[in-house]
């Protein structure tokens, strides 16, 4: 399996004649297995970090690596079989199907993939399980609270056993005791896999399972956990 690099990456955005330096001249690199957390305050370029290395934005300067392909370079459809095959990716958003049950939304990317619906609901079943939603399979978002709808998008995620994890703020809406579970479950998967993950969060528990620790701040990237959000993260 190939580690993720992410080679001096810029993303700027001009604005009413500023220039916001969302990500600006990034480096990292998350070996097989590892699992590296991202802390920072709202604004940082967190999350612009993360679509630029799902190739759902391209980088001003800098290259995101994955499997020896930088992504910016891929076609349309070499870019949307990457994020369908290649990336296991959590949004802060569920986006849910709104009349298909659990079982059904954690089956979504199997289905997308030409899967049938039987083998698809029969591949996603053990998800569920992982993410302690079995006895829920069968019903839709509006009969699931918003830890659960977090846990079947975790479930799809995973679906298709991807070769790199991301994934914003995926305990941002579990208790303590679910997030540990959550936590420790995205880490097996890496472990296990020998897969690269990147975890955007604000969770403080999650440093303690992550291999590496990082803060983004003003796009700009700093080892470990700055003092004043490990404060604000245990508040």
């Amino acid at each position: 399996m190939s580690g993720l690099q992410l080679r001096e990456v810029v993303k700027h955005y001009h604005s009413g004649g500023e220039t916001v330096r969302a990500v600006d001249g990034i480096s990292l690199v998350i070996a097989p297995g590892e699992l590296v957390s991202l802390y920072g305050p709202s604004g940082s370029g967190k999350t612009t970090l993360l679509q630029l290395t799902a190739g759902l934005l391209t980088p001003d300067a800098g290259s995101v690596v994955f499997d020896g392909r930088d992504i910016a370079r891929l076609s349309t459809q070499e870019s949307a079989s990457y994020r369908l095959h290649d990336v296991g990716l959590v949004f802060q958003a569920f986006h849910l199907i709104a009349g298909a049950s659990a079982l059904e939304n954690a089956a979504v990317k199997l289905l997308a993939d030409g899967c049938s619906l039987r083998d698809a609901k029969r591949r996603a079943r053990p998800w569920l399980d992982r993410v302690g939603l079995g006895a829920r399979a069968e019903h839709v978002p509006a009969q699931l609270s918003m830890g659960e709808c977090q846990r079947v998008a975790i479930a799809r995620a995973l679906v298709n056993e991807p070769r790199l994890l991301l994934t914003d703020e995926p305990t941002g809406n579990l208790d303590s005791k679910r997030s540990r579970e959550i936590l420790e479950l995205l880490r097996e998967l890496c472990s296990e896999r020998q897969i690269p993950g990147l975890l955007v969060t604000h969770d403080p528990q999650a440093g303690a399972v992550t291999s590496s620790v990082y803060t983004l701040r003003d796009g700009r990237m700093h080892e470990g956990l700055e003092a004043e959000l490990a404060g604000a993260a245990t508040r």
